[in-house]
């Protein structure tokens, strides 16, 4: 499968090969999103309402509101944006980080078991967790937070693990 261009946060070698890549649900920008752009809305509905009787303190806070909406409604988005997830031939990444950045590495070899989750609302939705759990942790070590499609994720990360399996017995 091609993908875009190899991101600036992780190299891989010339034998190995992107399977997957996603970022989060659209739903994983919550309830903050529609919250921003009531704010934005309100805001623009406000100060377009006092332009009629002129400037006023109700301009000002029409416009506060509309500043307050879009940001709130752009740091969700940036979020969002700055959230990746990543399997490879040969290993998993997570990426998050809008200001400073986050990356989570783990080669495929480690991985031990893997699990995948979804909630009334993420089926119905289409997103789900995918855990990974590696060998000498009994703790999740990394996890997809709600992927859409998880089971696409899920099946190409089975893949890749039986792959890697299956060229460690031939050695």
């Amino acid at each position: 499968m091609v993908f875009g261009s190899t991101p600036d946060w992780f190299h891989i070698s010339e034998d190995e090969d992107i399977v997957w890549e996603s970022r989060p649900h659209p739903i994983t920008m919550g309830a903050r999103l529609p919250v921003g752009i009531g704010l934005a809305l309100a805001g623009l509905l406000v100060a377009g309402w006092s332009v009629i009787d002129g400037p006023s303190p109700l301009m000002l806070l029409g416009f506060g509101l509309l500043v307050v909406g879009v940001a709130v409604v752009f740091g969700r988005y940036l979020v969002w944006t700055n959230t990746r997830y990543v399997i490879t031939s040969a290993e998993l990444y997570t990426k998050r980080g809008v200001v400073s950045r986050d990356v989570t590495q783990f080669r495929l070899e480690r991985v031990q078991n893997t699990s995948l989750s979804q909630s009334g609302l993420g089926r119905l939705l289409g997103y789900g967790d995918l855990t990974v759990y590696t060998a000498g942790s009994g703790d999740p070590e990394l996890t997809f937070e709600r992927v859409p499609n998880p089971e696409v994720a899920s099946s190409r990360l089975s893949d890749q693990l039986e792959a890697v399996a299956t060229d460690e017995s031939a050695l």
